[in-house]
């Protein structure tokens, strides 16, 4: 067990904790008891409170039982953008028994098609401006009922913040057979049956993917999802319930989902809700509500601190500001501590350990560093070829063993087997990213192992853009690679070879591109070439074309 970084341990912190043996639900049943009239969500000046929340949550519950025929351990999609609703049908999900199959609110068709076959989902919630995405897989693809709220029913109080459009949206639920609207679904009051789920049953599969090209399930109990959900709020202080959060990360990805939502859910503290990034919005409601606690993406703390309004906003309340997904620019890090005093806290996790497993201690923060192996955590530097570990100093992959890891690959026995390995007797998750440790036990990314683009926090992973390409009817071949962009660090770019006598431009390929897949995928930047470089079994030769792109 490497315990290099325990001197620089919280102050008065245990080097492990004890997490509740229950369901994430019941973190929410007990925060609704212990505040009921506390504001849960505040959502553009609209505010619910705990009891509130909790009877919507049983209410769809009960009808997602009696109504739908969820079952326990059945998976219900989940596809909304951060709202009362989505936080409302997360819970409303477990308190049934059943496993939330959080999905990206910008996936097309084709792409939900693959989640709801892969992972068996008969149900879906949906706001409904990203329905007529999902509307066409209704009754088949094996999904037979669709749950669809509209955001506007929840703008219950004036506000003078600019909401947007998709946000105000009047609500307009087609009555067709299988879609019912959120506001009928929890008018009908059904009571949901006792609540069986307990710490191993399935709680949550966040979707990643990889060298083979289709989204994987990452498979998560309520033990792995609540000890995140506890562990975020001890590291850094006490956990009580006056903290405020801005919830601007989005709840489908497990940063936003765990760090933000459940930590928050957990503590009875107050989520103040973002669907959509606006750096004005954000200053306005760090100002009128106190806000304590934020976490996100360096872009966006990039683009907040650079607006030539920011003076109008008080920001000197916040208490931690973190976040990950990329390395935080110096420079800006030094001007948000100039302001609100506050260091950067940057973490670092994946889908497949449910958000963070390192982060950095509050009392001694590295820039651009991972952190350290937390709470209850085990992580080592391993050689990827000999399996042995590395000393202090040398890159390796990064293998972790903690609570948070998830059990394995939805119905992947293959791709399950070859994530973990063996080391001292534990079973560690092979991360697939390189990286070191310093002297002090701090560690830092160095490369990847697999190949992913990192847009804006966002990952990419090139085979799924692919095969998703060969579709197009102007490709012949297509190799994906990240290039890299100012603002979003990187971004995708398609070498391509034409098909003879085809015609497609650039724009063409590209505007094609986004009405097939979600944006932050789309190649934004198109290259035709006579030919692919090839290995001599005929392999596409991609780290040759990735070089000589980042070499430009």
């Amino acid at each position: 067990m490497n315990t290099t970084h325990y001197p620089h341990w919280p102050v008065g912190l245990p080097y492990a904790i004890t997490t509740p043996d229950t369901s994430v639900y019941a973190n929410l049943e007990v925060s609704a008891r212990r505040y009921p009239g506390k504001p849960a969500i505040v959502f553009y000046d609209s505010v619910l409170s705990y009891a509130q929340v909790l009877d919507e949550v049983n209410a769809l519950a009960g009808y997602l039982q009696k109504v739908c025929g969820v079952q326990r351990g059945d998976r219900v999609l989940l596809d909304m953008q951060n709202s009362p609703q989505f936080i409302i049908a997360f819970y409303a999900i477990m308190r049934a028994d059943a496993m939330v199959v959080p999905v990206n609110p910008m996936l097309m068709t084709d792409e939900l098609q693959h989640y709801i076959e892969d992972s068996g989902a008969k149900v879906a919630f949906a706001s409904q401006e990203i329905f007529p995405r999902i509307a066409p897989l209704v009754g088949k693809s094996g999904l037979e009922k669709v749950i669809v709220g509209a955001y506007a029913d929840y703008l219950t109080a004036p506000t003078d913040l600019t909401v947007p459009e998709f946000v105000r949206m009047p609500r307009n639920v087609p009555a067709t057979p299988g879609v019912i609207a959120w506001v009928d679904a929890v008018a009908e009051k059904h009571a949901p049956g006792p609540h069986l789920a307990g710490p191993d049953d399935l709680a949550c599969m966040p979707y990643t993917s990889g060298t083979t090209g289709k989204p994987k399930g990452c498979v998560h109990t309520h033990r792995s999802v609540m000890f995140n959900a506890v562990a975020g709020n001890v590291w850094s202080g006490p956990t009580v319930p006056d903290h405020v959060t801005l919830a601007v990360l989005p709840f489908f990805h497990v940063t936003g989902m765990q760090s933000v939502m459940n930590a928050m859910i957990f503590s009875g503290g107050t989520i103040v809700v973002l669907p959509r990034w606006d750096r004005d919005a954000a200053g306005q409601l760090i100002t009128r509500y106190k806000v304590t606690t934020w976490t996100l993406i360096p872009t966006m703390m990039i683009d907040f601190l650079s607006n030539p309004r920011l003076a109008e906003y008080d920001i000197s309340g916040l208490k931690r500001v973190s976040g990950g997904g990329a390395a935080m620019p110096a420079a800006i890090a030094q001007k948000l501590l100039d302001l609100t005093s506050q260091q950067y806290m940057e973490g670092y996790g994946l889908s497949e350990t449910m958000a963070a497993s390192h982060v950095n201690p509050p009392q001694r923060m590295k820039q651009q560093c991972l952190g350290v192996p937390y709470l209850n955590v085990d992580s080592r530097i391993v050689d990827p070829t000999s399996l042995k570990e590395m000393p202090p100093g040398e890159t390796g992959e990064i293998w972790i063993n903690g609570p948070q890891v998830f059990q394995g690959y939805w119905n992947d026995p293959k791709k399950t087997e070859e994530a973990f390995a063996e080391l001292d007797g534990k079973r560690f998750f092979r991360s697939g990213d390189l990286g070191y440790m310093d002297e002090e036990g701090f560690f830092f990314f160095t490369d990847r192992l697999k190949r992913m683009i990192n847009a804006s926090g966002f990952k990419v992973w090139p085979a799924e853009v692919e095969s998703m390409m060969y579709q197009n009817p102007a490709v012949q071949e297509c190799c994906i690679i990240a290039s890299r962009d100012p603002y979003r660090g990187e971004t995708v770019k398609a070498v391509i070879v034409k098909r003879p006598g085809a015609e497609a431009t650039e724009d063409d390929i590209i505007k094609w591109a986004h009405e097939k897949m979600a944006a932050y995928k789309t190649p934004r930047i198109v290259e035709f070439v006579d030919t692919l470089p090839k290995s001599a079994t005929g392999k596409v030769m991609w780290r040759m074309l990735q070089e000589k792109e980042l070499g430009k």
